[in-house]
């Protein structure tokens, strides 16, 4: 492990808790050598949208007296970590992409926030997200586009395409996301990252923005190594009354087994009839393939209309979700972007049968889940259908040849979030321009923590953290 400090940026959280505790560095220099990275590189990517240094220092030295005192505050204790700009942070604004909310300033942080805090983490800034996360890539009228630091020219998906390009490019070796129907898992996947969706509930919120995804939309980390996610998500995890949906968990903490058995899987190539770009279809079909040299029993199938019904409608619960929130203020409509204005109408014209349709829905999902589930233990699936796309434009316009819309890249994700999944996307091999590739393994709901150690057995045979993009 190179610890000089040019490269203390490239470290991951486990790599700098061990540097720590061997006091090989300390706290301050890591948040310097990130800080002047954030500087050099942050520019030209617009990952990082809001900073606040001077609190960033007071944490670093005091996450530096704490291992003096041989008492680090947890395994996340000194480690730089960005927050999703629809993620409170007290004292730094919380624009959630929209010029509605561009001075809101929250008092207090939101629960994940203040359990990293509590556990030592550096907030290093807020990262940049689409107006209200309700799109698959990100740019917006407050801050801009974000771009992929594997290219620049490039977009990084959405709605976490911040707190992506963030890790990606080194400003931290953590970042909080949220996933409302696929945020978290696409965006990693364009950036050649882990993006841990965990189940619905396991991590708590509370004290945050209005929930317009409900209970289907949330935290989870960004991270460069399924090591650091675990350590992550052992310190998010932990049930708290303010979040019913946590309950579920109260007698099941979050573990990772230290040896899994052979595992059986399917692996569903596409969804309907719903085009996959061929590289990402042929990277993770050797995916598949390494996991049956792995031990595990992989069954394939071409196609899958698992999860066509609950797709064609999942964007109506965000959509009525919104429209609900904008309720309550005025002048919004001049404010918006054209693409939340018009979400916003389809929420406010939206039936009360179309929603009870959609539920409807999720509940026949869940039940074919169940069977799904009773004959395989995970599901392998492409993480997004698409490869990144130009920056300037909301979608790939066309996949493998075919006109697709807004979410024809992003029909692999939804169905999780409708079920209240644990969903992984971990690298493939890069594709022949050397873009990353990601694919995606489900869970029981529960099983978050057998679905990292299956990720972290998949990380030990085909390592990524040594691919960067070029500076």
């Amino acid at each position: 492990m190179d610890g000089s400090p040019a490269a203390l940026w490239r470290l991951s959280a486990g790599d700098l808790g061990r540097g720590y505790r061997a006091g090989r560095f300390s706290p301050p220099e890591v948040l310097d050598a990130v800080l002047a990275h954030v500087a050099r590189h942050n520019p030209r990517l617009n990952a990082i949208v809001t900073r606040d240094d001077a609190h960033a220092h007071a944490a670093a030295h005091a996450s530096a007296a704490r291992f003096a005192r041989g008492a680090p505050a947890g395994p996340l204790d000194g480690v730089p970590v960005t927050v999703k700009d629809n993620i409170a942070v007290a004292g730094m604004r919380a624009t959630w992409g929209s010029r509605l909310f561009a001075a809101h300033v929250p008092d207090r942080d939101e629960l994940p926030v203040a359990r990293l805090r509590a556990a030592g983490a550096i907030i290093v800034g807020k990262t940049n997200t689409p107006e209200f996360a309700m799109v698959g890539h990100t740019d917006n009228l407050v801050f801009g586009p974000t771009c992929n630091p594997w290219n620049p020219a490039l977009s990084v998906g959405g709605s976490s395409g911040g707190a992506a390009a963030a890790v990606a490019a080194g400003f931290g070796p953590l970042a909080l996301g949220t996933d409302g129907g696929g945020s978290i898992r696409r965006p990693a996947s364009h950036a050649g990252l882990v993006g841990f969706k965990p189940s619905r509930g396991r991590v708590p919120r509370a004290d945050g923005l209005p929930a317009i995804f409900l209970g289907h939309e949330v935290v989870g980390p960004i991270a460069r190594t399924v090591e650091d996610a675990v350590l992550a998500m052992q310190t998010l995890s932990p049930p708290d009354a303010r979040d019913g949906a946590s309950a579920d968990w109260a007698d099941r903490p979050f573990a990772v087994p230290a040896h899994l058995p052979r595992c059986r899987i399917l692996h569903v190539r596409a969804f309907g009839d719903a085009p996959v770009d061929p590289e990402i279809d042929l990277q993770v079909a050797r995916s598949a393939d390494a996991l049956r040299a792995l031990g595990h029993r992989v069954e394939t199938v071409a196609r899958s209309d698992l999860a066509d019904a609950v797709n064609a409608r999942w964007m109506g619960l965000a959509q009525a979700g919104l429209a609900l929130m904008l309720e309550t203020r005025t002048g919004w409509r001049e404010l918006l972007a054209p693409t939340a204005l018009a979400n916003a109408d389809a929420g406010r014209a939206m039936p009360a049968t179309a929603l009870f349709d959609l539920l409807r829905l999720v509940e026949a999902l869940e039940a074919r889940l169940a069977g799904l589930f009773a004959a395989h233990d995970f599901l392998l699936t492409p993480a997004a259908a698409a490869l990144p796309w130009p920056v300037g434009t909301t979608h790939p316009t066309q996949i493998d040849g075919r006109p697709v819309g807004p979410r024809g890249h992003a029909v692999f994700t939804g169905f999780v979030n409708a079920a209240g999944l644990p969903a992984v996307a971990l690298p493939c091999a890069p594709s022949s321009a050397g873009l990353p590739i990601g694919m995606q393994l489900i869970g029981r709901r529960g099983d978050d923590g057998r679905l990292l150690a299956i990720a972290a057995e998949v990380e030990a045979d085909r390592p990524w953290r040594h691919r960067w993009p070029a500076p």
